[in-house]
């Protein structure tokens, strides 16, 4: 299929299924952040409404839309720029009646979704607070990489108030934002099941968290072994080519 490209924009080839995404070459690009969360969350239940809070391009809904068979995904994206690439992609993958952006900040959608109507949210938020780290020039990385309108609390309360009872949540992030994560999750009923850390390797601090909570369940939360990048040699591990569908699975 044919789609009109802007300045800058290309089409990158995800290697599975087919699937292609539009990114700017000059904007912020899916990292292995959001793949790894797409495989994480790739149990949500057959005809699961779904959304993605923060969809940027739309990477994560769109590998779900084939890793899952989920109903209906909706990508929440407050960047009309980010969005209208987003909305070429599903255009380009042919996924209209599975998958649908809505360009609106966060802090909004509530007026527009219905409340507790929804089986799982994924999420790949902004991972630091406003006014830390250096902020990158490009207004939209700084949007991607740093809490502007929307904190993490804002998207784990939101969550919480779309999910229906027993909803599942699904969130990437870093390690030094865990107390925080845990403590909101708790504040807004949605309780930490699965933690996994995931190290770049064996002699790294872990780099990223992958965590799963569900609304109203009661307390247990499992530590799931370690998910490490590279091995000994610097090449993908096993695990994380299985998960980029270079191994048979």
């Amino acid at each position: 299929m044919e789609i009109e490209l802007s300045e800058n924009e290309k089409i990158e080839d995800l290697q599975f299924k087919k699937l292609k995404i539009i990114q700017n070459k000059k904007g912020f690009c899916f990292g292995i952040d959001s793949i790894l969360l797409s495989d994480f969350a790739k149990e949500i239940k057959k005809d699961a409404k779904v959304i993605d809070l923060g969809t940027g391009t739309g990477i994560i809904a769109t590998l779900l839309c084939e890793k899952t068979k989920l109903k209906k995904i909706i990508g929440i994206e407050k960047q009309k720029e980010v969005s209208e690439m987003a909305q070429k992609s599903i255009k380009l993958n042919q996924l209209e009646n599975k998958f649908e952006i809505i360009n609106e900040d966060i802090i909004n959608i509530e007026k527009i979704l219905e409340k507790n109507n929804f089986d799982a949210i994924v999420t790949n938020p902004p991972y630091k607070k406003k006014g830390t780290g250096i902020e990158n020039e490009e207004k939209k990385k700084i949007i991607s990489r740093h809490e502007t309108t929307a904190t993490l609390e804002d998207f784990i309360k939101i969550s919480k108030n779309l999910l229906k009872d027993k909803g599942e949540f699904y969130m990437v992030h870093r390690p030094d934002r865990l107390v925080d994560i845990l403590n909101d999750m708790r504040k807004y009923k949605i309780e930490p099941k699965i933690l996994r850390f995931v190290f770049s390797n064996k002699n790294s601090e872990p780099k990223l968290i992958l965590i799963k909570g569900i609304k109203n369940a009661k307390p247990f939360l499992k530590v799931e072994n370690n998910l490490y990048i590279y091995d000994d040699e610097g090449n993908y591990t096993k695990e994380i080519e299985e998960i980029y569908n270079k191994f048979p699975q």
